[in-house]
């Protein structure tokens, strides 16, 4: 794709040609595709992680912000692609990198996405995406009885129903968890006598109607930021998001959840959802589901799981019975694009009862129009595209069973590497993972044993010594590019609710060996000794608690 002294016009003519389908496959287009591709394929079997270059670098290679008058060749602009863009992107599919969600794609993603992105359907409405809404619907059925198993006639009754929806296709779980807020809140405010609904009226006036002093939503101080989001954009406020505490599992405080709730009705706040978390973002634990759901409908409270994490457990025979519960909920987050192996931006929200999302239908004449078949009528986003079919497809590709391999894979490739973290005397195992997550960090063994016998003033200094030494291995490892695990700040209860930088691991890609795992030890354990203030400090601190208990044991 050499660069050559051509010059590019913005003519029709030119124009013409690149909205055109490329006659054969040795045509100028054709030769691209085929050279992009051969590139791809060479990144994705030898980049790790981006290396070559610092941020601030990068940046400059995008700095200019006047669109350019004069057009570039196909040709040169891919190679440009190439240099600045591919070469200095994250493999997130590397099998090393077990830090986040993103993980590898089954291979057949990238010819299939070419279906998607060359046929360009709206699924906000039917006439811009004909098969691909019942193709939709179909895969939100699909979904929905993996969840709550209605018998045959139920699906035949709701899936194609014109007036009614299974669920919504999002571009993730932020506006999945929003829609189904948005449902609970408008059902929890819905048309009462003259009163035509909050949708309608607005929140000052329903709260007017109902005489509540406020709303709240409920869920455990683990839940995700977009609940926030969703508080935020539903109008009742951050602060009405109501975290309750956990307990040292994560999982939420059940007593301390009805005494909330006690207490908000007393003071005539309205709590009209419950949120149960089907896998931790930070930890992968799962909230106690079935007792969440006692409480939800004896508070009369709409009960939403946010299983963007956990969902595709329910995939596997052998571990769907740590999200038991989760059937009993109103509405469900699932994320696709992590253990459904999906590309970025595929969440789902589904509903239990179809008529849950007549709460917030809308209809446009020019697009919307009653009567039809159209998934925009009741979903948050407007346009959107077909990734419905990617999912489709990988349910087909792969199958249940296939789905489950992955799972069972993932669950107990976490629990081999918490076994080597427990087994190794220079880490500390955090969490324990009930999913494909867990946190840990490095601790060297005689510190392990001077934590025990510190004072307090002593003992929280060590912690914050591990903290920023925690940092400082995360960080040496990501810009090494070998390898890749994030880390986040966790409460564990064994310090006393104290701020925790742990590492998090993220064990989704089934390309990752036992062996990678084990070497991810090791090279933690050397980064640890090229740190030149926290280490050191450490042992000395270490040292000194270790003399005071020796001659107070004597």
């Amino acid at each position: 794709m050499a660069t050559n002294n051509r010059t590019a016009d913005a003519s029709l003519e030119s124009l013409h040609r690149i909205f055109t389908v490329p006659e054969a496959p040795d045509s100028t287009l054709g030769l691209i595709e085929k050279e992009l591709s051969e590139n791809l394929n060479e990144f994705l079997r030898t980049h790790i992680a981006a290396t070559e270059k610092p941020l601030a670098e990068i940046e400059k290679d995008f700095s200019n912000a006047n669109i350019p008058e004069v057009p570039s060749f196909v040709s040169d602009h891919t190679q440009l692609l190439l240099n600045k863009l591919v070469a200095q992107s994250v493999h997130t599919a590397a099998p090393t990198f077990i830090g986040h969600m993103t993980s590898a794609l089954p291979y057949f993603m990238m010819p299939l996405s070419k279906i998607m992105i060359a046929l360009n359907q709206n699924l906000v409405k039917i006439e811009t995406s004909k098969a691909f809404t019942p193709l939709e619907r179909q895969v939100l059925g699909m979904l929905h009885k993996l969840i709550f198993n209605q018998n045959e006639s139920f699906y035949q009754q709701w899936m194609h129903s014109a007036d009614h929806s299974l669920g919504a296709f999002c571009s993730g779980g932020t506006i999945a968890n929003i829609t189904a807020l948005w449902v609970a809140r408008n059902a929890a405010l819905q048309p009462d006598g003259e009163f035509t609904g909050v949708g309608q009226q607005g929140l000052l006036r329903a709260m007017r109607h109902y005489g509540y002093d406020d709303l709240a939503i409920l869920v455990s101080e683990r839940g995700h930021y977009s609940l926030k989001k969703a508080a935020d954009v539903l109008g009742i406020g951050r602060d009405s998001l109501i975290a309750i505490k956990t307990d040292d599992n994560n999982r939420v405080d059940l007593d301390a959840l009805q005494t909330t709730l006690t207490d908000l009705k007393r003071n005539n706040i309205k709590p009209f959802a419950i949120i149960g978390i089907a896998g931790t973002t930070e930890t992968g634990n799962i909230d106690p589901l079935d007792q969440l759901a006692d409480i939800a409908a004896e508070h009369q409270c709409h009960f939403h799981v946010d299983a963007a994490w956990g969902g595709a457990t329910l995939m596997s025979n052998k571990y769907r019975h740590l999200l038991k519960g989760i059937e009993r909920a109103d509405s469900i987050t699932i994320d696709a694009h992590k253990q459904l192996y999906i590309p970025m931006g595929a969440g789902m929200v589904i509903f239990k009862n179809p008529e849950l999302m007549t709460a917030i239908e809308h209809h446009a004449e020019y697009i919307l129009r009653k009567g039809s078949k159209d998934l925009g009528s009741h979903t948050l986003e407007g346009s959107r595209s077909g990734m419905a079919m990617l999912l489709y497809a990988s349910m087909n590709i792969i199958s249940r069973p296939g789905y489950e391999l992955l799972i069972n894979n993932s669950i107990e490739k976490a629990h081999y590497f918490a076994h080597c973290i427990e087994q190794h005397p220079d880490f500390e195992l955090v969490t324990h993972p009930e999913l494909c997550l867990l946190t840990y960090r490095y601790v060297p063994a005689k510190t392990q044993q001077a934590l025990l016998h510190a004072t307090p003033e002593q003992r929280d200094q060590l912690l914050e010594l591990l903290n920023d030494l925690t940092q400082f291995i995360q960080k040496r490892q990501r810009e090494s590019g070998k390898s890749f695990v994030s880390r986040t700040r966790i409460t564990p209860e064994k310090w006393q609710r104290k701020p925790t930088t742990v590492f998090r691991v993220v064990l989704a890609n089934p390309l990752t060996t036992t062996e990678i795992l084990e070497n991810v030890l090791i090279e933690q354990q050397q980064l640890a000794q090229q740190s030149t203030i926290s280490l050191p400090e450490i042992i000395t601190l270490t040292d000194q608690i270790t003399k005071k208990s020796t001659k107070i044991d004597i």
